[in-house]
């Protein structure tokens, strides 16, 4: 890819940040001069399990899984991610230590990522990129908290349509298969479910 085209998606991140805080022209030069862009193939690992988890990532274009294999090799999926929006394994990129889930691409992907060392540069030397990751980890943080109540309070044809009411497009980025997993049912009571869903 041109040049021309990895402007295009630094400018894509520093357009999400300012919808959040305001930046100085020289700040955004700044963020600008300490991002990389990195492009993945479906199938394609952002982050393996037991590696280290070197770059935050922001998705300028496609779609990944984030998901965890268990002792018995069964796969739970935890997180999607589309543009507009950011993935890792936080805990190992934050405390640099091996990474507990993987994130894999399901399409084509651009992303523009952060490396530690840089980030923690990038949160000394601009606050208001300070501000902005603490708002998005609050959001963050809200929305991990409501998926813990909701698989708790709510049962698996409630989270379904929940989850098809705040993301009315997943069916058609994200697997059945992984949609079950990520609402921890199996694939066939949520065949079962959409089934009722369409007679209704």
């Amino acid at each position: 890819m041109d040049d021309q085209t990895d402007v295009a998606q630094k400018t894509l991140l520093v357009q999400h940040i300012l919808k959040r805080v305001p930046l100085t022209a020289d700040e955004q030069a700044y963020l600008n001069a300490r991002v990389r862009i990195h492009r993945i193939l479906p199938r394609q690992y952002l982050v393996q399990q037991g590696d280290v988890c070197r770059y935050e990532s922001f998705v300028c274009e496609g779609f990944l899984r984030s998901f965890f294999v268990d002792r018995k090799g069964d796969d739970h999926t935890l997180q999607f991610a589309m543009e507009d929006w950011w993935i890792s394994d936080l805990r190992s990129f934050v405390d640099q230590v091996p990474a507990t889930r993987n994130v894999v691409a399901l399409e084509p992907c651009t992303l523009v990522q952060i490396s530690r060392p840089e980030m923690d540069d990038l949160l000394r030397q601009i606050p208001a990129f300070e501000k902005f990751w603490r708002l998005l980890n609050e959001r963050a943080w809200i929305a991990a908290d409501e998926r813990i109540l909701n698989n708790i309070a709510l049962t698996g044809a409630e989270r379904y349509e929940a989850l098809l009411k705040k993301y009315p497009f997943i069916e058609q980025r994200l697997p059945q298969k992984y949609i079950a997993s990520y609402l921890g049912i199996t694939p066939v009571f949520l065949s079962q479910i959409r089934k009722k869903f369409a007679k209704s």
